[in-house]
């Protein structure tokens, strides 16, 4: 939540490095434009992402033959840092056969915008299509859905075959894959995962796969999966083998060296054929589980990142009124104030969806709605913060001391709230934008002690020219910071950086270097809280059936 308050008052010498995931992002389109005269759409699905202003190809998905309604068994991957703007485009067309897929406008079935952060923060994201100048491709919808998944974290690898399979051809053998959907609370299905094809064999090796244990059962080992035997058909009219179900809870008997298997049921045959048996034998030949929770994990859960802004209001600004003035509202250049804000406040504002602020003031205070609303002092996005900031600004008396306590108290105090919940489920992050050393310094010591032992960060930008050298202490990277009666921080929370460091740089090398601690701040809180993440809800998938490749 985007929280701003005013008040407030060089970087360390090794940045920390990015903390890096993988993302899985499965893709999902309803009622796309039927651009076929004879047939139905064979849709694909292009991926691209934003690099120094120009969108680049990074992946594209299988072609699904003759389907208005496709869910692609191809898994995108994205690296995912949390400290940038990631822009992604998807784009779907309608390919044809060999020459592949088109660039004419003919075969442009539509394109949807959005970035890396949406789709984690919101776990699965559905928007119109759209084609050239803005112009709906009709009711076309893409669906997004993301996933964590990296070498270590949190997924299930799983190596299945099968035995005896039912023979489909004519005049060869079925070319056998093995679909498992999820079962959500509403009775629809997810799907989790399509094998590759096995040509020309009733006894199959499909090659082992992960999944994340999130996608896979939604945290609950007893969730029903259905798991499905197709015949691969390369026209997209696959022939039904057989179905069995089960649960994550019994597939985890496969553990070691023991082996789980289920009769593979066409129930038409079971109740047309006397002696029936089963379809064929699937057989789970081995399961591994890896549970180590990392900072997707916990936003993928729903943890909530609540952004906060203390702006320093203090009279060593200088008049805003006059262009050397720190706060001066300049028409043609933001003023720096206004650049750390929003290169940091972009960032944030894909993990909540408001911007909230402090109480109004009587006389001279530390905390003060710069909205002036007590009553709904929330405002919407960065954007909304930007606003209520530079309408502040002809409104108020700049004064002075520049206390900085406070605002951390206030926030703790929210902070502390939460920590009751037991969950993780909302972390708080505290971005001060001041011009000079704090006057309070042995009282923010003592509010950043407090404040390490709560779901709270702080980072703190230098704008303007001042010796910000005492602010280095209460950095932690050159040593533990101490309260004045010695009591040392539980973790390390704060990140100071002067903003004139990145005067020639671009916003997003700001954002990157204030930022990049987060992630593992996070993880080490809830770490040391032993508070797991939260499961998320489970999507209302689209319950159409693409093909494989």
């Amino acid at each position: 939540r985007l929280t701003t308050m005013s008040e407030a008052p060089e970087p360390s010498s090794q940045a920390s490095l990015a903390v890096l995931s993988k993302v899985e992002l499965r893709v999902s389109c309803r009622h796309l434009l039927d651009r076929d005269t004879l047939n139905k759409s064979d849709p694909c699905v292009l991926l691209l992402m934003q690099s120094q202003g120009q969108w680049v190809e990074v992946d594209r998905s299988e072609v699904i033959k003759s389907n208005l309604n496709p869910v692609f068994a191809k898994i995108f991957t994205v690296d995912y840092y949390f400290e940038e703007v990631q822009k992604l485009r998807f784009e779907v067309y309608d390919s044809h056969g060999q020459a592949g897929v088109g660039t004419h406008d003919d075969d442009f079935l539509g394109g949807m915008e959005c970035t890396v952060g949406q789709i984690v923060a919101q776990k699965r994201v559905t928007k119109p299509l759209f084609l050239k100048y803005g112009k709906f491709a009709g009711k076309s919808t893409i669906t997004v859905i993301s996933e964590e998944i990296s070498g270590n974290n949190g997924y299930v690898e799983l190596a299945f075959r099968a035995k005896k399979l039912d023979d489909k051809d004519l005049f060869s053998k079925s070319d056998p894959f093995l679909e498992i959907y999820r079962i959500d609370d509403d009775s629809s299905e997810q799907l989790v995962y399509r094998t590759e094809v096995v040509k020309n064999n009733l006894s199959p090796i499909w090659e082992p796969f992960k999944v994340s244990l999130n996608s896979l059962c939604s945290c609950e080992e007893k969730r029903k999966l259905r798991c499905v035997v197709w015949d691969y058909d390369s026209r997209g009219k696959h022939d039904f083998i057989g179905e069995f179900f089960t649960t994550f809870e019994e597939m985890q008997k496969a553990m070691g060296e023991n082996k789980v298997q289920w009769e593979c049921m066409n129930p038409k045959y079971k109740i047309k054929k006397r002696n029936y048996k089963n379809s064929g034998v699937v057989v789970l030949l081995d399961l591994k589980i890896h549970r180590v929770y990392s900072f997707l994990d916990y936003i993928m859960g729903g943890c909530q990142i609540h952004f906060t802004v203390a702006i320093d209001f203090t009279a060593s600004n200088g008049d805003p009124r006059n262009s050397c003035s720190l706060h001066y509202i300049n028409p043609y250049q933001p003023n720096e104030y206004l650049k750390a804000l929003v290169a940091v406040g972009e960032i944030c504002q894909d993990y909540d969806r408001w911007a909230a602020f402090a109480p109004v003031p009587t006389q001279v205070s530390h905390d003060f709605a710069i909205n002036f609303n007590p009553d709904n002092d929330e405002c919407e996005g960065i954007q909304g913060v930007v606003e209520s900031y530079q309408s502040c600004l002809p409104k108020i008396q700049l004064y002075g001391p520049t206390n900085v306590a406070p605002i951390i108290t206030k926030v703790a105090r929210v902070a502390a709230d939460e920590e009751r919940t037991k969950e993780a489920s909302q972390y708080f992050i505290l971005l001060i934008l001041t011009d000079g050393v704090v006057t309070d310094m042995a009282d923010t010591r003592e509010a950043i002690v407090r404040a390490s032992y709560l779901p709270m960060s702080i980072i703190i930008v230098g704008v303007g020219n001042a010796d910000f050298t005492d602010m280095q202490i209460l950095d932690g990277d050159d040593g533990i910071l101490r309260s004045p009666r010695g009591e040392p921080v539980l973790r390390d929370i704060v990140q100071f950086v002067p903003f004139r460091d990145f005067k020639n740089a671009s916003p997003t090398a700001l954002a990157k270097c204030v930022l990049a601690e987060v992630p593992k701040q996070v993880v080490e809180y809830y770490s040391y809280k032993a508070f797991p993440p939260r499961c998320p809800q489970p999507h209302t998938p689209d319950s159409s059936l693409g093909s494989p490749q």
